[in-house]
């Protein structure tokens, strides 16, 4: 069958026919019927519903077109809407009715997922997709420039020696001493023994190098001395604290 999905000229330069039409040519293979029959049919009920035969000059019926023939200005097809293509099939049999009924279903449908490589053939789709495109790739340009000079610092930090206290780390990531202990908290960094107010890391954190322990020697004021474990922030935990305050930040 033709695909009376595409859009055709009517009898006035510029005017096309309905996105989703059926032409007297495939209601002619639809029906079986020939086509000079159904261009009859097609004048008869045009005559019937608007008193005479009407210029088709697009405005005067909308939803109908007339296609000329080129050699001799003659009718070639009509293209109808679907209102139009069910009433012209009122006066058929119902196995004809159901079949125009069913082929303009399927137009539909057609029309409601068009071919995906019919549109890429369109000069004016393909630009609308590349232009899309290009915006999409300029955008991503910009914020991955927009975020090398961070990404630069965060593999600065994470390759830097040395370790931070939990304050020290939370000045560097300009967040709240209490926040940060709070995230480290409540995401498994760090814990606190029963009967201890320090603050230990998670064994697998120490495996991640994303923390670590220094212990250091303190004086009491009786004279005596005690071990004291400190929890320390690596430059590889800083870096990927860095990006998760980063990425709340911005949320």
């Amino acid at each position: 069958m033709n695909d009376s999905t595409t859009m055709v000229h009517s009898n006035v330069q510029g005017q096309t026919s309905p996105a989703v039409s059926m032409s007297s040519v495939e209601i002619a293979e639809t029906t079986g019927k020939k086509h000079m029959h159904v261009i009859r049919d097609v004048r008869a009920m045009l005559k019937q519903l608007y008193g005479a035969y009407p210029n088709l000059d697009g405005s005067d019926i909308k939803g109908v077109f007339e296609e000329l023939r080129s050699d001799n200005g003659q009718t070639k097809a009509f293209h109808l809407d679907r209102e139009h293509a069910e009433c012209l099939v009122t006066g058929y049999s119902a196995a004809l009715r159901m079949k125009v009924i069913r082929r303009l279903r399927e137009l539909e449908e057609k029309a409601a997922k068009p071919d995906p490589m019919k549109a890429l053939n369109d000069p004016a789709t393909l630009r609308e997709v590349l232009l899309g495109y290009s915006e999409r790739v300029l955008e991503l340009e910009s914020t991955v420039s927009e975020q090398a000079p961070k990404v630069d610092a965060y593999d600065r930090i994470s390759n830097a020696e040395g370790s931070l206290c939990l304050t020290d780390a939370s000045k560097h990531l300009q967040v709240q001493r209490k926040r940060l202990i709070a995230w480290l908290h409540a995401n498994r960094w760090i814990y606190r023994r029963v009967g201890n107010k320090n603050w230990v890391a998670y064994e697998e954190r120490r495996k991640q190098q994303v923390l670590t322990h220094k212990t250091t020697t303190i004086t009491l004021d009786d004279g005596s001395e005690r071990l004291c474990e400190q929890v320390r922030v690596t430059p590889k935990g800083l870096a990927k604290l860095a990006v998760v305050f980063d990425q709340e930040a911005a949320a």
